[in-house]
């Protein structure tokens, strides 16, 4: 089985712009996939700060809150992306209470720190995107990532942030989690690894970078007033106004030329074609007009219709009286 092509590798440019990457260890695997994304492009640069058991709710572990703007800070990034949650089912301590996930105190102190989290970015002036959840394979553990994934898209979108939802990625038609679906170009592949079903495959992780490419190209683009990072760099085609006679192009074949002699009309142009003369029997059979009375025929009835004179007959069937000369006496 022959190798995967490796892509060559770019040396980035010394101004490439910063993408930041935080989160926990899925975020990891996003970094991954963004640096397959933008490897044979010199001017971007992806750095991941992810730290793989943190999140929202073990601060005492890793507060992403008072620690982001620091990265920020040192790293100077163009865009943070934000990927984050895996580790948060877990109990929150709310006014020196041990909350269950998704209580109604945890959900707002959960949503109190999402926001917080949005704004420690946006504070520092850098456009935020954050990435959502995905399934995962227990039901009771989907439910509790559709419950983040609002509050994700919620506190983004406040500080005019962009969330970007990878859900329908990695389920099946009905909404199911799936361990395998389609890739970037549309092949199947396995997406998710390990007993568990929560880790990304590597295509699963270019897939995840994917989702993030466009919102990511658009804010690199408006950063430089050029066209978005990827986009082809066509240039201005020139008006130039040109007559008829200055066009040399070969017309639409038109359908009704069969000869294939190149038609004189364009494709959509009105077009009657010829009629070949009717029979007589096709004007009866089909438009049932009769042809004229002959004069002496039987179909001469004499009542005014104009007759026909009788075409005379070939000489060949026309009737001699031959003249018997008489004996005389």
């Amino acid at each position: 089985m022959a190798a995967a092509p490796v892509a060559p590798l770019v040396e980035k440019a010394e101004n490439a712009r910063v993408v930041l990457v935080l989160g926990d260890f899925l975020s990891d695997g996003t970094a991954e996939g963004l640096d397959e994304a933008f490897v044979e492009n010199a001017t971007v640069r992806v750095v991941d700060k992810s730290s793989g058991s943190s999140g929202l709710v073990r601060d005492d572990y890793y507060d992403w809150i008072k620690n982001a703007p620091g990265i920020i800070d040192a790293e100077k990034p163009a865009a943070v992306v934000v990927m984050l949650g895996s580790n948060d089912r877990q109990e929150l301590k709310v006014d020196g209470n041990r909350e269950p996930v998704r209580s109604a105190a945890w959900m707002k102190e959960y949503e109190t720190r999402v926001n917080a989290l949005a704004k420690a970015v946006r504070d520092k002036n850098v456009p935020l995107i954050w990435v959502g959840m995905p399934p995962f394979k227990h039901s009771g553990t989907m439910a509790d990532m559709l419950a983040f994934n609002d509050a994700y898209k919620t506190g983004a979108e406040a500080v005019g942030g962009t969330f970007v939802d990878i859900w329908d990625g990695f389920v099946d038609e009905n909404g199911a989690y799936v361990t395998q679906g389609p890739d970037i170009k549309g092949a199947p592949v396995r997406l998710r690894s390990g007993q568990n079903g929560i880790n990304f495959t590597s295509a699963a992780k270019r897939k995840v970078a994917f989702y993030i490419e466009k919102p990511l190209e658009r804010i690199l683009g408006a950063q430089t007033g050029l066209p978005a990072i990827g986009a082809s760099q066509i240039p201005p085609i020139q008006q130039v106004p040109v007559t008829p006679a200055d066009i040399d192009r070969t017309n639409p074949m038109f359908l009704s030329d069969p000869e294939l002699d190149g038609g004189g009309e364009l494709m959509g142009a009105s077009f009657e074609p010829a009629k070949a003369p009717q029979t007589q029997a096709q004007r009866l059979t089909v438009d049932g007009i009769a042809a004229p009375p002959v004069a002496g025929r039987a179909d001469d009835f004499g009542d005014g219709t104009p007759a026909k004179a009788a075409a005379p007959a070939p000489p060949s069937q026309q009737k001699t009286t031959a003249i018997v000369p008489q004996p005389k006496g």
